[in-house]
């Protein structure tokens, strides 16, 4: 598998792929989507879990796509199978755009596949080649390079310090907690935010690329498990110390008002890096709102967008932790940020809060 080659032979080997549908439609669908790229290659397909697993234990894939819904054996079921098999498997969830689809999707996130893609559940022919080409090839090329070694249950959470680039700024005691999260975001989230105590003086402001209704789902499952409110965010909300705001699906959220009465606001301006909600749109209004005077959170996610909201708050005075490789599900986001020098600490998951916490 890709995982376990050598790092150098992986970054010019084609990515195996096996697809996992019921729908023959869908199945054609996405192999249509994968075929003909010079860094993918398509090594069967499969029409249920039960074939499936046969196929994986075979030809040992590097990603699956994987459907929810399946006769013989559910897409859950097929999904902890794998990755009892081989945890370095990828699985790729096929969801479609609804409310029983987010929440098995978010179910999956939890019993351990790496991303999902959504669907279309009547869409067939070009336009749905076209809906679902483009966003599956990139959720795909995010896992070319071979992961970090996968640090051990048990051990103590990571903290260092990195070596920073340029001039240092003197930091800003937080007035906010702003959080930018992709790929693994729901696990990743589910980790810091019920780890955050509840006397929490400050607000905290999340953006996880999700699309609509999956990010109110994901706010219900984080009120559940946290000590501290957390709420999917509404145009005009009041933004009050110690409540977590989820920017909602296809919206950019921002911070606006004076600090003694802040509110969300809500746009639907052009999408920034291919992303809305984008995590540099609240990067930058919270550089402009507080000042700098946040605590700024860049965690596992394809991409780099944050990079660009990351400069700005740090050169304002903000404090930057980012996550680290090995507990990241894919090191994009913070490995810009990290690489650049902006992070005064780089934490494993577990350290986040942590970490979090002594800041504030």
């Amino acid at each position: 598998m890709l995982a376990n080659r050598n790092p150098q032979a992986a970054a010019t080997e084609k990515l195996r792929v096996l697809v996992v549908d019921d729908s023959v439609v869908i199945r054609r669908l996405i192999v249509d989507a994968l075929s003909n790229q010079p860094d993918i290659e398509v090594i069967g397909t499969a029409a249920n879990g039960v074939l499936a697993l046969e196929r994986v234990k075979r030809d040992k894939p590097d990603i699956v796509t994987l459907d929810i819904e399946m006769p013989e054996m559910d897409g859950l079921t097929t999904l902890r199978h794998i990755k009892a098999f081989n945890r370095r498997t990828r699985v790729i969830m096929c969801s479609t755009l609804t409310e029983r689809g987010a929440g098995v999707t978010l179910d999956a996130m939890q019993s351990g596949a790496d991303d999902y893609v959504t669907k279309a559940s009547n869409q067939a022919g070009s336009t749905g080649l076209t809906a679902l080409k483009t966003p599956l090839l990139a959720k795909i090329r995010q896992f070319k390079r071979s992961a970090a070694p996968v640090r051990a249950a048990g051990t103590p959470p990571v903290v260092h310090r990195p070596r920073t680039s340029g001039i240092a700024i003197a930091q800003k005691k937080p007035r906010a907690i702003v959080i930018g999260v992709s790929t693994g975001g729901p696990n990743a989230l589910a980790e810091v935010i019920p780890g955050l105590s509840a006397n929490l003086p400050v607000p905290v402001l999340i953006v996880q690329h999700m699309p609509a209704m999956f990010t109110r789902l994901l706010a219900d499952r984080l009120q559940s498990t946290s000590k501290i409110k957390v709420v999917e965010g509404a145009e005009g909300m009041a933004v009050r110390p110690g409540v977590a705001y989820i920017a909602p699906g296809n919206y950019h959220m921002a911070i606006e008002g004076d600090l003694k009465a802040p509110v969300l606001r809500l746009n639907q301006d052009p999408m920034e890096n291919s992303c809305r909600p984008a995590v540099d749109v609240l990067f930058r209004s919270a550089a402009k709102f507080y000042d700098g005077a946040t605590i700024a959170v860049i965690l596992t996610g394809m991409g780099q967008d944050g990079l660009a909201g990351i400069r700005e708050l740090r050169s304002k005075g903000s404090t930057v932790i980012a996550q680290d490789e090995a507990s990241s599900v894919v090191w994009g986001m913070p490995g810009f940020v990290v690489r650049e020098g902006l992070a005064d600490y780089v934490c494993d998951l577990r350290g986040v809060a942590s970490q979090i916490i002594e800041q504030i």
